[in-house]
């Protein structure tokens, strides 16, 4: 779903189709890995582990090039302006 979103965004041509893309993205990563330091429980959080480099990077996703909060607005912006 993802990746079919991204690919979507990529042929749009506004600002809120990528932030869509940015948003459902970085939230599915960031849910997907941290279910994966669950399942590996005390050493899912150690770096001997390449589940913890993997969260790590899901959770900069969410802020890299603006945080979903700001995604958010950016989408409802986006929303309000084609229903006016």
């Amino acid at each position: 779903a993802a990746r079919s979103l991204l690919e979507w965004a990529a042929r749009a041509s506004t600002t809120g189709a990528s932030a869509m893309a940015k948003l459902f993205c970085s939230e599915m990563a960031m849910a997907v890995t941290t279910e994966a330091v669950q399942i590996f429980g005390g050493y899912g959080y150690m770096r001997d582990y390449p589940v913890e480099k993997l969260m790590r990077d899901a959770k900069a996703t969410e802020i890299y090039e603006g945080t979903n909060e700001i995604q958010r607005v950016v989408i409802a912006r986006e929303l309000y302006n084609d229903g006016s």
